[in-house]
C-alpha cells in the first residue's frame, strides 16, 4: 500500500521529534525552575502533556501522510521540516536553557507553521483537517502558557 510507507516515515519522525525534545529538555516540567514559577490557571496537569502529544503526533502523522500523498511538493516537506525543528527546539530553549522569551518566539513560529499548514491546505484536505486540529488547539494553549509565564515571572 502506498499509504503505509509515508505513514511509517511520519510516525517515526514525529515521535522521534518528541523523544529528542524530551531528551533535550532536561528535568523539564518537574524541574525546580519550572515548578517554582507562577503558571497560568489553565495549565493542564503534567500527566496530560504526554497523552496530548501522543494523540497529536498520531493525528499529525496521518494528516501529513494524506497531505503528502495528495500534494507531494517541496513546500509541504519544507513546512514539515520547519515544524520538526521548532518542536524540538522549543523544549531545549524553554526547559533546558530557561529562555522564556526565546521560547515564546519559537512556539509562536511553530504556531504559525501549524496555522500555515491548516490554512494553506484547508480546501485540499477537507475532512482530513480534523487531524491537524488537535495540534492547532494544543499549540495555541501551549503558546498562551508560555506567554503567561513570560509576563508573570
Amino acid at each position: 500500500m502506498k499509504f503505509l510507507k509515508p505513514l511509517f516515515v511520519f510516525l517515526i519522525l514525529n515521535f522521534g521529534a518528541l523523544g529528542l525534545g524530551i531528551l533535550l529538555m532536561g528535568d523539564g516540567p518537574t524541574s525546580a525552575w519550572y515548578t517554582s514559577m507562577s503558571q497560568a490557571p489553565w495549565t493542564p496537569p503534567n500527566w496530560l502533556f504526554g497523552i496530548a502529544w501522543t494523540v497529536i503526533m498520531l493525528c499529525f502523522s496521518f494528516y501529513m501522510t494524506f497531505l503528502y500523498l495528495k500534494h507531494p511538493t517541496n513546500k509541504v516537506i519544507t513546512l514539515f521540516i520547519i515544524q520538526f525543528i521548532l518542536t524540538i527546539a522549543w523544549n531545549f530553549v524553554f526547559f533546558n536553557q530557561h529562555m522564556i522569551a526565546l521560547g515564546l518566539g519559537t512556539i509562536i513560529a511553530l504556531t504559525f507553521i501549524i496555522t500555515a499548514l491548516l490554512v494553506t491546505y484547508f480546501k485540499l484536505m477537507k475532512a482530513y483537517n480534523l487531524l491537524i486540529l488537535p495540534y492547532f488547539i494544543w499549540i495555541c494553549i501551549a503558546t498562551s502558557l508560555n506567554l503567561y509565564i513570560l509576563i508573570h515571572n
